[in-house]
C-alpha cells in the first residue's frame, strides 16, 4: 500500500526528540500559551522573515482572525480564488464580507492575476491568493494591483510553508500570511494548528487579543474575541518538525522531479511557472481519464485523491448566489488528480506510481 502521506515514517524519524519534546510539555503542566508556543512563535517568524507570529488553533481560525484584524467586516468584499478549500471562503463568509471568487490560470491553478481587476467593485476591501498545492501564486501582479486599488492583501498559506517567491517567504509578502498545520501539512502538527503572520504591532496585538477571548489582561476584555489559541503540545511538535522544514520540502520536491520526468508524456504535470518555489504540498495532475487512474491505482493499492472536485463557486452553499461561469477550474476540477508524496517516499514508490498511471492509460 503507498498512502497519500506517510505521517508515521515521519514520526518514526523524530520519534526521540518528537517524545521527549511532548514529554517535557507535559512535565511542565503549562498547557495553554506556554513556553513552546512563545518559542515556536519566535522561531516560525524568524524562519519566514516576518516581524510579528502568532499562533492560533487552526488554519481556518488564522485566515479568520487575520480579516477580521485587517477590518474586514459587513459590507465588505474580498477577491479570492474559486479553487481552493471552503476554509478561504468560510474565512470570509464568518467576517460577515462576501467572498468573490475569480477563475484560475490553468498552468498553475492559481488565481488569474490578468482576472483580478475586473472583479474589483467600490465595495472590495482585499485580496485573498491562495498559494495552492504549495506553488506560490504571482504575488508581482497581484501586489501591484492591491497598491493601485488600495486594497489589502492577506495570503492564504495553508499549503505554502517555506515557498518563497521573490526572494520572500509566502506569508510575508502583505498584511498577513495565514498558515495551517493540519496533519498532512509540509509541516504538521498531531491536531489542529494554525498561524498568522504580520508586519505591523498593531495588527499582531489585535490578532493575540482576538485568539484569547478579547483579552489582553486576564478577566479584562476589550473586544468579543474567540477561543483560538495554539496548544502546547502541539506548538512542542511543532518545533521539533520545524527544524527539519526545509528537508522535508527538499524531499517532496525530489519526488516532484522524478514524477514529471516520469509522466510527462502521458498526463499534464505541475507547472513551473517561474513566480516562485514550489514545495508540493500535494503533486497534482490533469488527465481526461481520471477516473480509469484512480481505479488501476486503486487496484495496486495505491491511493489516490482529487483536490478538488467542486469550485467554490459551485458549491450548494453558494449556488444561489454564484451564477457565474468559471471555466478554467470548473475544467480543472473535472481533470485533476492528485498523487501520493511525502518527502519519505521511496524512489521505488514513486517508479511504481508513475508506471500504474502509464499502464492504467495504455489499455485505453
Amino acid at each position: 500500500m503507498i498512502p497519500m502521506v506517510d505521517l508515521k515514517t515521519q514520526y518514526h524519524n523524530l520519534k526521540g526528540d518528537i517524545d521527549r519534546a511532548v514529554l517535557d510539555a507535559l512535565e511542565s503542566t503549562q498547557f495553554i500559551l506556554g513556553p513552546n508556543v512563545s518559542s515556536f512563535e519566535k522561531e516560525t517568524a524568524d524562519y519566514l522573515g516576518a516581524r510579528h507570529a502568532v499562533a492560533v488553533a487552526s488554519g481556518t481560525d488564522a485566515l479568520h482572525l487575520a480579516i477580521l484584524a485587517a477590518g474586514i467586516g459587513p459590507g465588505d468584499e474580498v477577491i479570492t480564488s474559486t479553487f481552493t478549500f471552503i476554509a478561504t471562503a468560510e474565512a470570509i463568509c464568518y467576517a460577515g464580507a462576501t467572498p468573490v471568487f475569480v477563475d484560475i490560470n490553468s498552468g498553475t491553478f492559481n488565481i488569474d492575476s490578468q482576472l483580478i481587476e475586473a472583479a474589483i467593485t467600490p465595495r472590495t476591501k482585499a485580496i485573498i491568493p491562495v498559494h495552492i498545492f504549495g506553488q506560490p501564486a504571482d504575488m508581482t501582479a497581484i501586489m501591484a494591483i492591491c497598491d493601485k486599488h488600495n486594497l489589502l492583501l492577506i495570503e492564504d498559506c495553508a499549503q505554502s510553508f517555506g515557498a518563497t517567491t521573490g526572494g520572500k517567504k509566502t506569508g510575508t509578502l502583505g498584511a498577513a500570511g495565514c498558515y495551517s498545520f493540519f496533519p498532512s501539512k509540509n509541516l504538521g502538527c498531531y491536531g489542529d494548528g494554525g498561524l498568522i503572520t504580520c508586519e505591523t504591532d498593531d495588527m499582531a496585538d489585535r490578532i493575540r487579543v482576538l485568539r484569547n477571548h478579547g483579552s489582553r489582561e486576564r478577566y479584562h476584555h476589550s473586544v468579543i474575541g474567540y477561543n483560538s489559541r495554539l496548544d502546547e503540545i502541539q506548538a512542542a511538535i511543532l518545533r521539533v518538525k520545524l527544524r527539519h522544514i526545509d528537508e522535508f520540502n527538499s524531499g517532496r520536491r525530489k519526488v516532484a522531479q522524478l514524477y514529471s520526468e516520469l509522466l510527462c508524456d502521458v498526463v499534464q504535470v505541475p507547472i513551473m511557472d517561474g513566480n516562485g518555489l514550489h514545495i508540493y504540498h500535494q503533486y497534482t495532475v490533469l488527465t481526461n481519464h481520471r477516473e480509469t487512474i484512480m481505479a488501476k491505482l486503486s487496484q495496486a493499492g495505491i491511493a489516490s485523491a482529487v483536490y478538488y472536485p467542486i469550485p467554490l463557486h459551485k458549491q450548494s452553499v453558494f449556488a444561489n448566489v454564484y451564477t457565474t461561469i468559471l471555466p478554467v477550474a470548473e475544467h480543472t476540477a473535472k481533470r485533476c488528480l492528485s498523487l501520493p508524496i511525502y518527502p519519505e517516499m521511496p524512489e521505488e514508490s514513486v517508479r511504481l506510481v508513475a508506471a500504474t498511471v502509464t499502464e492504467a492509460l495504455v489499455e485505453l
